[in-house]
Order: structure tokens, then sequence, then C-alpha cells
């Protein structure tokens, strides 16, 4: 079926949002992205998953086609916002997967909100603060949405900052960044890094009761394995998936892991 565009109003504020519909009953997987990152980035992997599953992706404010809030958020509150969007679209139970920051969005959302949040699906991401770090020129490279707006820029990078598949394709980072993806202010890239300042999830996963599914690539810059392994450890239902590419193997390797969410989702 095809995807609809929406714009959302939630709490007075504009949100873009995208929903697959679903042929099949059940809960719809909602989709946090990364850090700047548009909801059309992980196109190839909502066309991946099964049809009978809906899918909703949006732009979290500031990001995308979201316009710029006016005030600073952090985890807690974004996570309130996004029951709220799911309220206006109908949605009482759901799946959650975060990517990258986008993680984060969703382990908060999960011990946030666990009546209503069925399973959770951890992509390339970490426990916030508290994590084993990247390589802090990496780090550095994460500060400011240049390779966003920059497709000379973003191929130079590509290798250093995402690993994997990347190393040897660099030019698809022009594909990945500037050939759908909408960009939003540097204001918005902002705001999303100072959400995650002094945010971890550490001393709450213990707590999560959800089953996890928790997929990590085995040459990811920006998240070291380690990570993946460590909230393996203290989810207490978690399931560790590792594939052979980057910070982007969702996207890169759409096919082989959106089924492997789709089982996931279906048990």
């Amino acid at each position: 079926m095809s995807t609809r565009l929406r714009r959302v109003t939630v709490l007075g504020h504009e949100v873009r949002a995208s929903v697959r519909p679903g042929t099949g009953p059940g809960p719809p997987l909602v989709v946090c992205n990364g850090l700047g990152a548009s909801l059309d980035l992980l196109e190839p992997f909502v066309d991946a998953v099964d049809p009978r599953i809906e899918v909703v992706t949006f732009d979290v404010p500031g990001a995308g086609g979201s316009p710029t809030p006016r005030l600073p958020y952090n985890f807690p509150m974004l996570a309130w916002f996004l029951v709220r969007l799911l309220d206006q679209l109908g949605h009482h139970r759901f799946d959650i997967l975060g990517i990258s920051w986008g993680g984060g969005l969703a382990q908060q959302v999960a011990f946030q909100h666990p009546r209503r949040c069925r399973r959770l699906v951890l992509v390339s991401t970490a426990t916030g603060s508290l994590m084993v770090p990247a390589n802090p020129l990496v780090l550095l490279k994460m500060l400011t949405p240049r390779r966003y707006r920059d497709p000379d820029y973003a191929r130079s990078i590509a290798a250093q900052l995402y690993g994997g598949r990347l190393r040897a394709e660099p030019d698809l980072a022009r594909t990945l960044l500037h050939e759908h993806s909408r960009v939003g202010s540097r204001y918005g890239y902002l705001l999303q890094l100072v959400a995650g300042v002094g945010w971890t999830s550490l001393p709450l996963l213990p707590f999560v009761r959800q089953p996890a599914l928790i997929l990590a690539g085995t040459d990811d810059p920006i998240i070291p394995l380690a990570n993946a392994r460590i909230m393996g450890r203290l989810l207490p239902h978690a399931t560790l998936h590792t594939y052979d590419d980057g910070h982007l193997g969702l996207v890169t390797q759409a096919c082989e892991l959106a089924p492997v969410v789709t089982d996931f989702l279906r048990r």
C-alpha cells in the first residue's frame, strides 16, 4: 500500500509524519530516526518491512520537514510528545524502533509508557552519556549538520563516520543523505544534541519489560559494538543480532534486516 505523508499538529506544534498502512492486524511500528535525519532516509527499510505491518515515521521537531520548536526539549518530554502524536493518529498500542539518536528516544518511550509500547527494536544505538564512546575525531564530525548540507563533505567522511559498506562505496553517502532527504534547521540540530546531554538509560534498562531486539553492525565507528552487548546483558528480554556493516546498516542492508525485524514483531 502507498505511503501517506501527513501534517499533524501536536500540542500546538506541527509535525511531518508518514504512514504506510498495513494489510494485516496488529500494532504499528513507530520509527524514531537518527540525529539530524529526516524520515526519508529510512524509506528503503520501510519499503522492505512486511506489508502486513503498518509503519509510522516522523520528523522530530526541527528536523526534516518539521518546523523548529521555540523551546528546547529532552527525551522524557519528546517521549510524551510522541505518544500524543500517536493518539492523533489513532494508535493506543504500538511497537517502536529507534536508530542511533532515535534509539535513545525509543528506550525512553519503552520505559515511560510500558502499557502502550509492546516491543522495542534498538538499532546502532547505545545508552546515552554513559556508553563506550566513539573516537573523538568521529564525535567531532557529529557536532554539526554539515554532512546533510554538503554532498561532497558527506562523501569525504562516509568511511570514517559510518563505516561498513560506505568504506568501499563512499558515493553512496550522497544518495542516502541528499537524494531524497530533507534538511532541518541548524538550530533544530542543536536542540537534538542538547536533548541528549546528560541523559542515560543505563540504570533504567533492567526495568524495561518489553521484549527487545538489538541490531548492531560489526563496523560502526559512531556506536562501538560493545554498547550493544552491554544493552543485551542489561535488558531482561533482549535478543542481539549483529551484521557485517556499519552505522547505516538498517538502510544499506534493508532487505536483509527488515525480515529480522518483521520476524521479531510477529512472534
